[in-house]
């Protein structure tokens, strides 16, 4: 266990941003076998073999044709982006005449107090001209650059009771001093070996560079910057790995950027990927057009999303029968209004597939009185509806920073999405399944 916690923490100290995480994944799937394909070329798919699209650079799908027949699609979930703060595209500002810092907004909702007094670095994309055509770059200086520094107790006496931040005062990270403006362009063209003239455009974030830790008496805990939600990014994508061969439907692993921001992009979950990769499927695979709402309505979606583990510290905020624990198993998360997927149909299958799996399970519902949050299952079906639930890991501090969850939870996610992939879940015609 302890092993894939440590492969884990080395993904994310090289996933700064969602870019470099899916181009991490990307070149995962691709050493294993999957054919990289174009959405802006036609398709041309052979069953039996395995294949991955990109959008964006931050959003990624890979799926795998079985050998014979098949009718439906058995897709596994997650989102690849984290809070954080990005720098606005005329970053560079003077503060003070003396200081030079940077000019960022706030990307989703972190928790904006563990962003102070730690090591930072930049990370993200970069537009180039590189000659006759325009060409990205993914970027990371892999080195501490900026600080956010917290006022001192001594000028604000009420600071442990409690602070307001204006993110467009207090979030201004620290690069150095007045008379360097004009450097980070400089470093930028440097690190990526062009001309600064040459530098077109960029999307940069600041990031987290606190190495992650495996702790705890027996080393049962983790932290690190991000696992929500490369967590689940990460064990999906092994888990597809661990099956060579799909049998009796597609599996499909979707990884989507934007989710903490509401997901209406183009790489998204509430966009079209996942459709017109579906129907790129079908009609790259010349099903005819009367099987094609059959295929999609008798498949199955796992959302893949981390869960809220009881706080040591305030069980009082949670569901007394319904919270989970961290290395407890995977969640299954449900929520009356539908913030959720799950129901019982969704739920009974996966619980099925967990127990003949031998991977433990347990049930996550917010208290009543206090709002929970969405995720992807509901956003995707507004575009390929099917059946769907929503799992995740359970982990402590979700949106801070630097975040914490359970080492053997990580074996139980993969243990469970493989054997889901493994799995043909067979509708029958009144409504019933089988699993094979």
């Amino acid at each position: 266990m302890k092993p894939q916690a440590e492969d884990f923490l080395s993904f994310v100290s090289q996933s700064p941003t969602a870019f470099h995480a899916v181009d991490l994944l990307r070149r995962r799937l691709v050493e294993s076998g999957c054919t990289e394909l174009q959405e802006c070329m036609p398709w041309h798919l052979l069953p039996g073999h395995s294949y991955v699209v990109t959008r964006n650079q931050s959003s990624l799908i890979a799926f795998r044709i079985p050998a014979d027949t098949f009718t439906h699609f058995q897709l596994v979930s997650s989102h690849s982006d984290s809070p954080m703060l990005k720098l606005k595209p005329c970053a560079e500002t003077g503060q003070g005449g003396v200081y030079l810092s940077l000019n960022t907004e706030v990307y989703g909702g972190p928790i904006l107090s563990t962003w102070f007094d730690r090591p930072l670095g930049i990370a993200g994309r970069v537009m180039v001209m590189d000659g006759d055509h325009l060409t990205t770059r993914l970027l990371d200086f892999q080195r501490d650059m900026v600080l956010i520094p917290s006022m001192p107790i001594h000028f604000n006496r009420d600071v442990n009771n409690g602070v307001a931040l204006n993110p467009q005062v207090d979030l201004l990270p620290l690069i150095g001093e007045s008379e360097e403006k004009g450097a980070l362009l400089q470093e930028t063209a440097a690190s990526l070996d062009c001309k600064a003239e040459d530098i077109l455009s960029s999307d940069l974030y600041v990031y987290n560079r606190t190495p992650g830790s495996i702790w705890g008496l027996s080393g049962q805990y983790f932290s690190c910057p991000r696992i929500d939600n490369l967590e689940c990014a990460y064990a999906s994508t092994l888990a597809f790995l661990e099956i060579p061969e799909s049998r009796g439907h597609i599996d499909v692993l979707a990884v989507f950027d934007n989710e903490e921001v509401g997901s209406l992009t183009r790489q998204g979950a509430d966009s079209t990927f996942l459709h017109d990769t579906l129907s790129g499927i079908l009609s790259a695979l010349e099903v005819p057009e009367i099987r094609r709402r059959a295929i999609l309505s008798s498949s199955f979606n796992v959302s893949a999303d981390n869960a809220h583990a009881l706080h040591p510290n305030h069980p009082e905020k949670y569901d007394t029968g319904n919270r989970v624990l961290m290395n407890g198993g995977v969640v299954i998360k449900s929520n009356a209004r539908q913030k959720y997927t799950t129901d019982a149909m969704s739920s009974g299958i996966f619980t099925e597939i967990c127990r003949r799996a031998e991977v433990p399970f347990q049930f996550f519902a917010n208290r009543s009185d206090i709002p929970g949050g969405s995720t992807l299952g509901n956003l995707s079906n507004r575009h390929v509806s099917m059946n769907s639930l929503d799992i995740g890991l359970a982990q402590l501090a979700m949106h801070s920073s630097y975040e914490t969850a359970g080492v053997s939870d990580l074996s139980h996610a993969v243990r469970a999405l493989t054997s889901f992939f493994r799995t043909d879940i067979r509708m029958r015609s009144d409504g019933s399944f089988t699993l094979a």
